[in-house]
């Protein structure tokens, strides 16, 4: 009689062992699948911070358009946009000194560069020689800053689609809350236990 119980105490407790073993892989299951379902809504409302980054390196504003800052386009472009402007200027600027330098200094009457400006054609050749440098050099450093804010573009764009799903507010509150639950165990039932949830609420 005594191994006849037994016997049924393991049967009963294989039995609850393979339900509760059941019942943890289909809460996994649903756990993936709400997983898979949140993170298709974050991506669909926050967009891939690299692939924004690559529409800012493609077409300077293109990734302050996904991240739904438009009202950045005008300071992307107005910055680019002016720095290539002063740039063209300071070339022109620097080839007419340069063609106005060589053809004071050159012996060989080649015109190389260029005929003489007709606002140069009374400059000595130092004087020439100083502005043609100075504009080189401001040149090449407005080359410099047109690269910057290139690069700043799609940092900006790339940064901000980033921070996009954080809530930086100035209303969040910190809720704790203690509350009595239990435990599902296969073998032993419910156990009691004590949650404590802190959540950060509007």
């Amino acid at each position: 009689m005594t191994r006849f119980n037994l016997s049924i105490f393991f049967v009963a407790l294989f039995f609850q062992t393979e339900v509760g073993a059941q019942n943890l892989s289909l809460n996994k299951y649903n756990f993936v699948s709400n997983y898979s379902i949140t993170e298709q809504t974050v991506i669909a409302e926050f967009p891939n911070p690299k692939a924004v980054m690559r529409k800012s390196m493609i077409i300077p504003g293109w990734g302050q358009i996904t991240n739904k800052q438009i009202w950045k386009v005008p300071i992307v472009y107005g910055l680019i946009g002016g720095l290539s402007y002063y740039s063209i200027t300071l070339t022109k600027d620097y080839h007419d000194y340069r063609a106005a330098y060589y053809n004071t200094t050159s012996t060989t009457l080649d015109s190389k560069f260029g005929a003489t400006p007709a606002y140069l054609a009374n400059e000595n050749s130092a004087s020439l020689l100083n502005q043609r440098n100075y504009l080189r050099n401001r040149r090449d450093f407005i080359y410099v800053t047109i690269a910057l804010a290139y690069i700043l573009n799609f940092v900006d764009a790339y940064v901000f689609a980033h921070l996009r799903s954080f809530d930086v507010s100035d209303d969040l509150s910190l809720r704790r809350s203690w509350k009595p639950s239990g435990i599902d165990n296969a073998v032993f039932g419910e156990i009691p236990a004590l949650t404590l949830k802190i959540p950060l609420t509007r």
